[in-house]
């Protein structure tokens, strides 16, 4: 979670997420952090860029089996449903998300027991220091919330 820290302060203009993904031995095969602004694409989360990144070297296609991503904050419906359809085993987050969340907060996309594959989930890893990251963001860049 620290790595995934440090990938989310480089986020620059965008909202500091960063995310890995770490293979089944521990190495990590992708990271990214949150490129809206930069690259002007609505789904260039941080997840999305690492699944992405990461199914180019894993060597099994698309899926990253056994896998898993850690990311800064708790995914929303979007990369959620991302990490399950690339069979992702699990998940590991830090800020839980209330108003967007889709991991356990406001939804539970990954562990609908309609879906074919559940990955495991583990939430509020360093959670005050990934929260703390998007705290000064916000208070930054919209003063009036």
């Amino acid at each position: 979670m620290r790595t995934a820290l440090e990938v989310a302060a480089s986020a620059g203009a965008d909202v500091p997420v960063g995310a890995l993904v770490v293979s089944p031995s521990g190495a990590v095969l992708a990271s990214a952090c949150n490129a809206r602004e930069a690259l002007g694409d609505p789904t260039a989360h941080a997840e999305i860029l690492a699944l992405r990144a990461a199914a180019a070297v894993f060597g099994d296609g698309w899926r990253l089996g056994g896998c898993t991503l850690v990311v800064t904050v708790e995914p929303c419906t979007m990369c959620a449903g991302a990490l399950v359809l690339a069979r992702v085993a699990r998940v590991v987050f830090g800020a839980w998300e209330p108003r967007t969340g889709a991991v356990g907060s406001l939804w539970d996309v990954v562990r609908d027991r309609r879906l074919t594959h559940r990955p495991e989930v583990v939430g509020g890893v360093l959670e005050d220091e990934c929260a703390a990251l998007l705290d000064e963001f916000f208070a930054a860049h919209r003063p009036d919330r």
